[in-house]
């Protein structure tokens, strides 16, 4: 499974207060589609997979709200794009694909919501890796 294309086609970010206090931070992603296209672009045997989604963001209690919706296309083997569709068609995706493609939404959309809570000034819903000081051990009285 390969990754042609991604966009996003909504990405809407709204702060309701200046400040919160316990913030708690909720996800929510679905996907609402899964199409297979028309591969005449490529000249491959892979088929290409459309898949839409939508993925929410909330700052609780009713700090801000960010919401994302987009598409990509990934390239699949035949096979692999027909058990897709039949088992999307059944509600019913295997754990792998799923796994993979809510993968692929988190780390897109996660990249993008932590550049708007920078412009916003809320605070990180992901903590960010940071360095402190080293404790200084007791050289001085070994030596």
């Amino acid at each position: 499974m390969k990754l042609v294309n991604f966009n996003f086609t909504k990405i809407s970010v709204e702060r309701f207060k200046d400040r919160a206090d316990n913030i708690k931070f909720n996800t929510k992603m679905d996907i609402s589609s899964i199409d297979i296209l028309k591969n005449e672009l490529l000249k491959t045997k892979d088929e290409l997979i459309k898949v839409d989604f939508v993925y929410t963001l909330s700052f609780e209690p009713e700090l801000a709200k960010i919401d994302f919706a987009g598409n990509f296309i990934l390239s699949v083997d035949s096979k692999m794009a027909k058990d897709i569709i039949k088992g999307w068609k059944e509600k019913q995706t295997s754990d792998d694909f799923r796994t993979s493609i809510f993968n692929l939404i988190l780390k897109k959309s996660n990249v993008k919501a932590l550049e708007l809570e920078e412009e916003l000034g809320l605070p990180y819903h992901i903590p960010l890796p940071s360095l402190s000081p080293q404790k200084k051990t007791e050289e001085k009285e070994s030596q």
